[in-house]
């Protein structure tokens, strides 16, 4: 009969890898978290932490640390661009938790960086993986420094420039949306014609939206800003510097409390947003893949680190479960409808959230009043 796996190398220090490590150890299986950078850092402004996402930290006992450092939206929003009517509008705080079983958190990427990484413990920094290899019944990892580390199980959690996934399969890395964003930090005093500050808001208009949430103490609103351009994105670099007259000109016409937002960053950058072709698999042998190594989605839907931390858990006891090899069928079978799920309806959010004003953006407008019903599925799954 198969063993269980009795080690797990698990490359990449970000919230899927952590989370993973975690959920791991709690099941009593050895993991060691190798990280590239000297540093353990998130890219990003901030995460959504929505119930799918939360109840499972919470079981890994960081609810009360996430709530010390978070924000709770008040309500989801949806606002024409220009005017700032509200489209529909649904309640989240305590009812939202009541609903879904777990709350809804804004967070800064740092500090929930810093509570995955104290509850996590060691892990090992500096360390680039340049190759990949079976050996006997194991796997054996080789770092740039020349060292090499062997285990039963290697998961690729490093993001979507993984070089694990080149072992797995050979899809091509993403496909680009025809849209690009740029992010901020805004303290919410700098707003002064912003409504409704606690909620979370989307802002939609032609050829673009802006979402945005407050997240610590309530006292600063991260933002993301989408727009469709350029047409097509040739720089190997998915980022490229933006003028603030380009961010200017982009939202003339709109709300005021819009311009007060995208005028107020000091990130001038924009990011090209991509989205993972389907994989034909997740694993080959004792190899797997995780979050947005396997499943790189748009962040319409907020649901990027929220995915990647139901892939953490459903590893973990698949892995705890069952062989080597019937745990990783088992979770690529679980994992890939719903993520290819939520990748689909990314997608489709993309353009329904920058259509012009007009019979289409009344009908979207109409549907948007059943939002919470909609995208239920989403936030009610349970691993």
């Amino acid at each position: 009969m198969a063993e269980k796996a009795a080690s797990v190398a698990i490359v990449g220090g970000g919230i899927g890898g952590l989370t993973l490590a975690l959920a791991l150890r709690e099941r009593g299986i050895g993991a060691e978290v190798y990280e590239r950078s000297a540093e353990l850092r998130e890219i990003g402004a901030a995460v959504a932490l929505s119930a799918n996402g939360s109840r499972v930290l919470a079981g890994l006992g960081l609810r009360d640390d996430l709530a010390a450092c978070s924000a709770v939206p008040t309500e989801l929003v949806y606002r024409h661009w220009r005017s700032g009517q509200r489209v529909a509008a649904h309640p989240v705080g305590a009812a939202y938790e009541e609903r879904f079983g777990g709350p809804y958190f804004g967070v800064h990427r740092a500090d929930l960086q810093r509570i995955l990484a104290d509850a996590c413990g060691k892990v090992h920094l500096g360390r680039r993986v340049t190759g990949l290899a079976a050996d006997g019944g194991k796997y054996r990892l080789e770092f740039a420094d020349g060292t090499t580390e062997t285990a039963d199980v290697v998961v690729g959690a490093d993001g979507v420039h993984s070089t694990v996934r080149a072992w797995v399969d050979d899809a091509p890395l993403a496909r680009y949306s025809g849209a690009s964003g740029f992010r901020g930090l805004v303290p919410v005093e700098q707003l002064p014609s912003l409504p409704d500050p606690g909620a979370i808001q989307f802002w939609m208009g032609p050829g673009g939206h802006v979402l945005h949430y407050a997240i610590g103490d309530g006292s600063v609103v991260n933002f993301l800003a989408v727009l469709d351009e350029p047409d097509t994105w040739e720089s190997e670099s998915w980022t490229e510097d933006i003028s603030r007259d380009q961010i200017d000109a982009a939202f003339e016409g709109w709300h005021p409390a819009v311009r007060e937002m995208v005028a107020a960053t000091t990130l001038l950058q924009r990011w090209a947003l991509f989205g993972q072709y389907p994989l034909n698999r997740w694993h080959r042998g004792g190899v797997v893949l995780l979050g947005d190594a396997a499943h790189a989605m748009l962040p319409h839907h907020g649901q990027g680190a929220n995915q990647t931390i139901e892939d953490a858990v459903t590893l973990a006891e698949c892995l705890a479960r069952d062989s080597r090899e019937t745990a990783l069928k088992r979770y690529e079978k679980l994992r890939r409808p719903r993520t290819r799920a939520v990748q689909r309806s990314s997608w489709v959010a993309n353009d329904l959230l920058h259509l012009p004003d007009g019979l289409a953006a009344d009908a979207r407008d109409l549907a948007l009043g059943q939002i919470d019903e909609t995208l239920g599925w989403i936030h009610s799954h349970v691993c």
